[in-house]
């Protein structure tokens, strides 16, 4: 079988406001208020945990402070995992496309660098998990992108081939991790770094979730 496998943090749905709140907690529980801003710093939301909390830290000249991260990362998930859903939106027509690749024949399923407890609550909350037949999480194996691996299993457990699979992401860790798959990458542009996807020279890039099955059927023929 041929598979379809999303990131899903920029990618199906837009995470940012929710991970910036739970950065913004930590901050406030430092005493140093909100340092981050839920419009301009998007994109550095979807790279994750850390690089919120690095962000912060820079901008209160404490970069240097990596235990107060490492510190902090864990309340941060915390603080995440109790509002993992209150700003979070699917992106218009993603599930439709799903819908339309399923019923062609394709396994859909997720590779994320976030936490796959986190990822499970969120897709179970949005309602959409029943959708995908594989979830491979940061911590589901030794290994996460952009090593390959993580890609490989979220195809095998959604029934198909590693040899036989796409990744439809949102940035250059999904980009280095099909490329390290030696497999085809997609790469949408209605996200946070949007205008950055065409410098990474994907095999394609997304504007409209309407026309991804057509790309999936160039790229898989």
């Amino acid at each position: 079988m041929k598979t379809v496998i999303f990131d899903l943090d920029g990618t199906l749905a837009d995470t940012s406001g929710d991970l910036i709140a739970a950065a913004n907690h930590c901050f406030r529980d430092m005493g140093v208020g909100d340092m981050l801003d839920p419009a301009q710093d998007a994109g550095t939301a979807l790279r994750g945990g850390r690089a919120m909390l690095r962000l912060g830290m820079e901008r209160l000249g404490r970069a240097e402070e990596t235990g107060t991260i490492d510190r902090y990362y864990p309340v941060l998930l915390e603080a995440y995992g109790a509002e993992i859903d209150t700003h979070t939106t699917v992106y218009p027509g993603a599930m439709a496309a799903v819908a339309s690749l399923r019923d062609a024949g394709y396994g859909v399923g997720i590779c994320t660098n976030k936490p796959e407890g986190l990822a499970e609550t969120l897709l179970q909350r949005l309602g959409v998990r029943d959708a995908f037949a594989s979830l491979v999480g940061a911590d589901t194996l030794p290994v996460r992108k952009p090593d390959p691996e993580p890609l490989f299993e979220a195809a095998r457990r959604a029934g198909g081939s590693p040899a036989h699979c796409v990744l439809i992401g949102d940035s250059d860790t999904d980009r280095n991790t099909a490329r390290a798959a030696g497999r085809p990458c997609v790469l949408v542009t209605f996200g946070p770094a949007g205008g950055d996807m065409a410098a990474l020279a994907p095999e394609a890039l997304l504007h409209d979730y309407a026309d991804l099955p057509e790309v999936v059927a160039r790229l898989l023929p």
